[in-house]
């Protein structure tokens, strides 16, 4: 006799199976079937909750490898590859919509056979969507149809993709279709695309490399370089749209850029060293819409770019010197072209890493550092800062003189020039703003600082800057650049002090007002400076003033010392400049001079036809006699006259020439001539290049470039110590030129002196297991 949950099976599974074919077949189900068949696997299940469910199951799994089995025949009767994809597709889309509903009649099965299983299945479920009835049908699929046939659905798939590759058209929603049915088909629950990226991801991998594996070479060699990088460039577009149409793109999924990674490396990675052969070349021609495909491809590769910076530096440097020394005669005389030179190079090659390499941050840096070379080189010209140590003359190694030519230019654009006048306001800033961007990439930032402050200082004491405002915007631009701030704040000081100056300045004409001496303040204009932000004391020369200015002297330091008790002033005539009426049997004329040309000229005041030694100058004068030389010979060859105010015997073609027997006289003919006609009237500036410093403080002047850059050197060194207290070799080589690059960049030598000066005054130690390794000494 038959147990009581055999008989409910066998009485129930006839009455189901109907409404479950259905589903299968997707034929029509009606509500009554529908709502039947729910109630019939509810009561299965709970009447025996041991067998009952296990038979249902097994029930259904016969059912449904029966229809897999149909599905399969009807697939298998096409031979042809389309045809196949079609029936299999049609197929899977039939089979894979029942798949969501079937499983809903059989959610009492589930619960039934998961509780059954664990305690903690139910949780796990929960945890994932995929149903028991669900994962049975994809099982079945897989293990009946799809592993029998999914060789040749891939095969058919791939012809396809590679039709489309070779101009074909076809319907892709055939490969897409096939791709589905793998992302669908699998049940694991840790890795749903498992089957998909062992076969059709896989399948699609193999096949594009071995298609362009065959045809890159091919067409490398018939249509050479050039044409193959468009081409190149163009399938790899073509790829990477056809991947992110047939391969998986849902989030996670990294099928779209594995695909690309197998294309770069089969179209740019094998042919690397031929198209990196053609890219000096390229840049030299300036083929920049060649070079910016090229960068597109190498950028794809891992160091690709890296021979691309290279030659980029090769060339900028290469190209920057070849058209510096060949500009070279023009460029040594005129700053303003030296300077617009540098300019012209520096917009061709920003030009060209913009056009070829969208201005990548990488070329850029090639760039810069290439240009930074072109700046410093010393081929063109190159300065000498010899320096004395106990005696001896010593010679550091050459630099560019590209700092002292942008300090002459910053002049020629702030002073009242030709150059300067012809300018608009923006025009001057714009040119301005150029010389601050070559200076930043001047290794010695320091001799720039030297050569600007000293024009500052012609300017101010001159008078002759052609805008105030630009000359103050000019220090605050320097800040902004990162200029030190104590070179910085002194130039903000010399402008204060002529403010400051100014209003003394009339404090004491006020004084002269009352004391009844109007004439003399009308003629005098006195500048008290701080001497520490302006000169240094060795700039001071010894001259035999005249009498006017004898007697003026000491009323500007009495009226000073009233307004400052217990400061002291300093008298630096090598500084003065004053205009004296000179007269002549020709004219009246109006001389514009230093102190010293006054001091020189007077020495003819009450002897005015007397011819005069050298010597008795030199005796009448008190100047130094390298002073006396240089002068008289601004007297006697001044270039912008025809007629000069000296004349002298024997004929000298220097100032070396002169002996202590060399006579020198007034020349009685002097006169202003403008378009060949002798004018008796006029006025004439004899001052030219205000000279600041004497020859002995120019040597001071590369001496104090030197010994500043030791002491800078030393500050940091003890700095960088003081923080780190223990510091290997390398390293503080490495932080040193970061602090001092703003200033300049210390040569090894000079590093290596530094330290050991350091380690011999026990500011710091070598450690005795690691002679690199430096210790401080509090």
């Amino acid at each position: 006799m038959m147990k009581k949950d055999e008989w409910q099976f066998e009485e129930k599974w006839p009455k189901m199976r109907p409404c479950v074919l259905k589903l299968l077949r997707q034929d029509s189900v009606s509500r009554s079937e529908w709502q039947e068949l729910f109630m019939n696997v509810h009561l299965v299940c709970l009447w025996d909750d041991r067998n009952g469910p296990p038979r249902v199951h097994e029930a259904l799994r016969t059912d449904i490898l029966d229809f897999i089995e149909q599905a399969q025949k009807r697939v298998l009767d096409h031979q042809e590859d389309s045809a196949l994809l079609k029936a299999y597709i049609a197929e899977w889309k039939k089979f894979f919509t029942q798949c969501t509903y079937l499983p809903l009649p059989f959610g009492q099965l589930e619960t039934t056979l998961t509780n059954k299983a664990s305690p903690s299945s139910q949780s796990k479920k929960n945890q994932n969507d995929e149903s028991i009835v669900r994962k049975l049908m994809l099982d079945s699929w897989n293990e009946s149809i799809f592993s029998a046939i999914k060789q040749r659905l891939q095969d058919s798939a791939m012809k396809l993709v590679h039709a489309e590759r070779n101009g074909e058209a076809f319907d892709s929603q055939l490969v897409i279709g096939v791709r589905e049915s793998y992302v669908n088909l699998c049940s694991d629950p840790e890795d749903k695309l498992k089957i998909y990226k062992e076969n059709f991801e896989k399948s699609y991998m193999d096949a594009t490399e071995a298609f362009y594996k065959a045809k890159a070479p091919l067409y490398l060699q018939a249509n050479g370089v050039q044409n193959y990088m468009r081409w190149a460039d163009l399938a790899l577009k073509e790829e990477e749209q056809r991947a992110m149409k047939y391969l998986e793109t849902r989030p996670g999924c990294t099928s779209v850029a594995a695909l690309t990674e197998c294309c770069v490396n089969v179209l740019v990675t094998e042919f690397k060293e031929q198209i990196l052969a053609e890219c000096a070349e390229m840049i030299k021609g300036n083929e920049t819409d060649r070079l910016q495909l090229m960068f597109k491809l190498m950028d794809r590769v891992p160091d690709g770019i890296a021979p691309m910076l290279k030659d980029l530096e090769e060339h900028i440097v290469s190209q920057g010197l070849a058209d510096m020394n060949s500009a070279a005669e023009f460029i040594t005389s005129d700053s303003e072209k030296y300077v617009e030179q540098l300019l012209d190079l520096f917009t061709r090659f920003s030009q060209l890493a913009s056009d070829a390499f969208s201005d990548d941050p990488r070329f850029l840096t090639s760039r810069d550092k290439a240009y930074k070379h072109v700046v410093n080189d010393i081929s063109v010209f190159k300065l000498e800062l010899p320096t004395k140590q106990k005696g001896i003359q010593n010679k550091t190694q050459p630099e560019s003189k590209c700092p002292e030519l942008l300090a002459n230019f910053c002049d020629m654009l702030l002073r009242k020039t030709p150059l300067s006048k012809r300018l608009t306001s923006d025009e001057i800033e714009g040119k301005l703003k150029n010389v601050l961007l070559v200076l930043k990439y001047v290794q010695n930032k320091d001799v720039f600082m030297r050569y600007h402050k000293a024009h500052l200082t012609r300017r101010l004491i001159l008078d002759t800057s052609a805008d105030s405002e630009k000359e103050e915007n000019m220090v605050e631009w320097l800040r902004e650049v990162g200029m030190p701030a104590d070179f910085v704040n002194k130039l903000a000081r010399m402008f204060q002090d002529i403010k400051v100056s100014q209003t003394l300045n009339q404090e004491f004409k006020d004084a002269l007002y009352l004391n009844s001496k109007e004439i003399i303040a009308d003629y005098v204009n006195i500048k008290i400076l701080n001497a520490g932000a302006w000169m240094r004391s060795s700039e001071r020369v010894p001259v035999s003033l005249p009498r006017e200015l004898e007697d003026y002297i000491p009323e500007v330091e009495e009226f000073y010392k009233r307004k400052h008790n217990g400061r002291k002033l300093q008298w630096h005539h090598v500084m003065s400049n004053g205009i004296i009426t000179f007269c002549n049997e020709v004219g009246r004329f109006d001389l514009e001079v230093t102190t010293f040309q006054m001091a020189v000229v007077f020495a003819w005041n009450q002897r005015p036809k007397d011819k005069i030694t050298f010597e008795n100058l030199k005796l009448a004068t008190q100047l130094q006699d390298i002073e006396l030389r240089r002068t008289l010979w601004s007297l006697i060859a001044f270039p912008k006259i025809k007629r000069q105010v000296v004349l002298c015997e024997p004929e000298a073609r220097s100032p070396k020439d002169f002996t202590d027997a060399t006579l020198f006289w007034i020349n009685q003919k002097f006169a202003l001539v403008k378009n060949g006609k002798m004018q008796q009237r006029g006025k004439i500036n004899l001052i030219g290049r205000l000279q600041l410093s004497t020859e002995k403080s120019k040597e001071e002047d590369n001496e104090g470039i030197v010994q500043l850059r030791i002491l800078r050197t030393q500050e940091a060194i003890v700095k960088i110590m003081k923080m780190r207290k223990k510091i290997t070799n390398a390293q503080l080589q490495s932080e040193l030129v970061e602090i001092l690059k703003n200033m300049f960049l210390p040569s090894k030598k000079m590093i290596k002196e530094q330290i050991e000066w350091l380690i011999e005054h026990r500011y710091m130690h070598r450690d005795e297991d690691n002679i690199n390794m430096f210790i401080y000494m509090a």
